[in-house]
């Protein structure tokens, strides 16, 4: 074969198409993509609402007990809790708020789960 052949063959299919058809066809696969990317959010949202109701439903229906009576789920105290009280000694509201949070971070548990009873501030002699 004439290699002279397969160049002309190869800009005459280069020629077929001009300038205004290519940003066409590439205007019309970006459309498709997100077009399908839209479906594919949409069909992901909707299966995370039904998913997020059904657990919903299962944490608010009452359950049964092993001596059959029903019990209704415990209630969420939130800000209602409260773990008892806290002693100062010699130290001001500030500072323990500082040291509880210094502790609550080097410990990596969270505040809301420590428990203080008392502090008090050590001076050095």
């Amino acid at each position: 074969m004439d290699p002279t052949l397969f160049l002309l063959s190869v800009e005459d299919g280069l020629r077929k198409y001009g300038v205004g058809e290519a940003i066409g066809v590439a205007l019309f696969t970006w459309a498709v993509v997100f077009a399908v990317l839209f479906i594919i959010f949409a069909i992901i949202r909707i299966f995370g609402a039904v998913v997020g109701s059904l657990s919903k439903e299962k944490e608010q229906a009452p359950t049964a007990n092993p001596s059959g009576a029903v019990v209704a789920p415990a209630e969420d105290p939130g800000e209602e809790f409260s773990s008892g009280s806290l002693k100062l000694k010699n130290c001001d509201e500030k500072t323990a708020a500082m040291i509880m949070a210094i502790v609550s971070d080097n410990t990596g548990i969270p505040l809301n789960e420590l428990i203080f009873k008392s502090i008090s501030l050590v001076e050095n002699k």
